[in-house]
């Protein structure tokens, strides 16, 4: 038993006692006030209920998401390392494929709430950035975002997963 449901039962033994002393108005304006409060109690908690299944749903594929941005990583390395080179026809079909890879599961986590935070040239934000080092930079205003080395992620409104980035220094 709470606390809180101690008092309440604790306050209704004593205003069950001081009925028989109260006037029948004094005795409804007393029911109808406590029969008042708990249903606002009661409707406090269905909306409190009610947010936090919300949220769950929003939320559930968040561990999942952060282990899927690892292969998506991936992918996205894996194509920067071969660049536009010259290439033989079978490395052609293989890199398109690890492109059109790339660009399911990009759009599968987009689909699911989960997009990228555009950090470059932004002013570093410690809620959305994880500061790696900083670089001189004179063509960037001091404590701005100066290179990305690895996105970060937000689920719907939440941070997933924060961008590893370098900061300008004047």
């Amino acid at each position: 038993m709470h606390m809180r449901d101690s008092i309440t039962e604790d306050s209704i033994a004593r205003d069950a006692a001081g009925l028989d002393s109260q006037s029948p108005q004094a005795e409804q304006a007393q029911m109808i006030d406590r029969l008042q409060r708990a249903l606002a109690e009661s409707e406090n908690l269905r909306k409190r209920v009610q947010r936090t299944a919300e949220d769950d749903r929003r939320f559930a594929i968040s561990t999942f998401a952060v282990r899927m941005l690892m292969v998506a990583d991936n992918l996205r390395r894996t194509l920067e390392q071969v660049g536009e080179g010259s290439t033989t026809p079978a490395q052609s079909v293989l890199i398109a494929g690890v492109r059109a890879t790339e660009r399911i599961l990009t759009d599968a986590l987009e689909k699911s709430g989960v997009h990228r935070i555009d950090a470059l040239g932004t002013r570093f934000d410690p809620n959305l950035h994880e500061a790696i080092m900083e670089i001189h930079d004179s063509d960037m205003a001091s404590g701005h975002v100066a290179a990305v080395l690895e996105d970060g992620y937000m689920i719907h409104d939440r941070l997933l997963r924060p961008s590893r980035v370098s900061i300008s220094k004047a």
